[in-house]
């Protein structure tokens, strides 16, 4: 197994736009002003809650919510300054944490000087080239022709990835990220509709200027695979575990997320030995608080995404317990997006982000945790078990989901002596004989069982 900077890592995601309580459009007038400032004042916080890589949604000129691009190297006018990113840029790295940016190449907003010559020259034009399905007709917009926009949302043109000057310019972006402000790795916005060439180029130019560049892509269906190992990025975020993280709890049904752990990193997984992005939920989804039937399960919720395989992420203020269902028609993103600064005033579960930060710690102090296998060891409607092993050494995870305590007999197997709760501040002992040991689950919440 490959070791990488991203094994280790445990990433907070923010939106910016909404992070910072930015403006829903851009008026491409106004003088910057200097709200990336916002995010270096929580950077303590951020860091305390046990993160050491920050993931930054688009922070480049848009038109309203960051992925209708206007230009690939200007920060938007709405957060800031390139001199306002660069200084959050040496924020993060001087505390030693990693920072990866958005990266949205699949599509452009059509305030982009791209598509402003090709509505001027029309699908005759060079820069029809640089476009998706350009063809005479007609479109909403009245443009004169028509064109693929991403998911059929023409606000969001589909540009032509096989275009070289178009790829070329794009990779060029990407690379002066890395020379402006030292970014650590991507993630690829739309990486189902991204060119797998393009992809190929695009990480052979990033990780030439930086060998431990960590590239991982929005793959929301499909063989994870295709994309990531042997394809040509790092990792992908894994929407099928999100999917079973909240949905096994709401509905009393662990052996959901159990059977996609077991088929994704089992003894015969899919993905065994990719650092799969692993998460609650983002800024595309509804908050996991608004998902579950009551606030206690969260508890063994984050339990499971820091104790699973994968890289963890805790999208801004979840930790806190935020709530946010996704609306209708524009503007349908709102509410998962709100600023940070609203959801600090009256955090909903205030008790989280210590919880948070104690699961963050063992996993940083427990390699097995980082790097281990996955070997299912229980399952029940609301508890579940199983081992995490790497040569330095092995952890049982139990987890009960329920409102009340249960005991378990869990099948330790040979080798052990006893069990040691290291999440339990007491450290628990519990004996092992004949391979089995008999513990008790704490209600909605987890042992992490180091094997002695």
């Amino acid at each position: 197994m490959t070791e990488h900077w991203a094994w280790d890592a445990v990433f907070y995601h923010i939106y910016p736009l909404g992070y910072c309580g930015a403006p829903e459009r851009n008026d491409f007038s106004s003088p910057p002003a200097h709200r990336l400032a916002e995010i270096e004042g929580r950077l303590g916080a951020i860091q305390a809650l046990g993160a050491n890589a920050i993931y930054l949604g688009p922070v480049f000129e848009s038109e309203s919510h960051g992925y209708d691009s206007v230009d690939y190297r200007m920060v938007d006018r709405r957060l800031g300054t390139k001199e306002d990113l660069t200084r959050l840029a040496s924020a993060i790295h001087g505390r030693g944490m990693r920072l990866v940016l958005d990266g949205v190449f699949n599509h452009v907003g059509r305030a982009h000087p791209w598509f402003r010559e090709l509505r001027s020259g029309g699908p005759a034009s060079a820069a029809a080239a640089r476009f998706s399905g350009v063809r005479a007709g007609a479109s909403p917009y009245g443009d004169g022709f028509s064109y693929e926009g991403w998911g059929g949302h023409l606000s969001l043109a589909k540009l032509n990835l096989r275009d070289a000057p178009t790829r070329a310019e794009l990779i060029a972006a990407a690379t002066s990220w890395i020379e402006d402000y030292g970014i650590d790795g991507l993630r690829l916005d739309a990486a189902d509709c991204l060119d797998l060439g393009f992809l190929a180029e695009l990480a052979a130019a990033c990780r030439a200027r930086r060998g431990d560049f960590w590239l991982f892509g929005e793959i929301i269906h499909g063989d994870y695979r295709r994309w990531a190992k042997p394809g040509p990025l790092d990792a992908v975020t894994n929407y099928e575990c999100w999917k079973g993280l909240w949905s096994s709890l709401a509905e009393r049904n662990y052996f959901e997320i159990a059977y996609a752990l077991n088929r994704q990193f089992g003894p015969a997984g899919l993905y065994r030995g990719l650092p799969l992005y692993a998460f609650a939920d983002n800024h595309d989804v509804d908050r996991a608080a608004s998902l579950l039937p009551e606030p206690a399960l969260l508890y063994p919720l984050y339990c499971l995404l820091f104790t699973m395989p994968g890289v963890p992420s805790v999208y801004y203020g979840s930790e806190l317990g935020a709530r946010g269902r996704k609306g209708r028609g524009e503007g349908a993103d709102r509410p998962l997006r709100p600023s940070m600064a609203e959801l600090e005033s009256s955090p909903p579960e205030p008790d989280l982000a210590r919880a948070i930060a104690r699961l963050a710690a063992l996993r940083r102090r427990l390699p097995a945790l980082r790097r281990g296998g996955y070997r299912e060891l229980l399952v029940r409607h609301e508890q579940l078990a199983f081992e995490r092993a790497s040569p330095e050494g092995r952890v049982i995870v139990a987890l009960n989901a329920s409102a009340s305590p249960v005991e378990l007999e869990l099948p330790v197997g040979g080798g052990a002596s006893a069990l040691v709760d290291e999440l339990d501040e007491g450290r628990e002992a519990f004996a092992v004989r004949n391979g089995v040991s008999r513990i008790t689950l704490y209600p909605r919440w987890a042992r992490v069982l180091g094997v002695l």
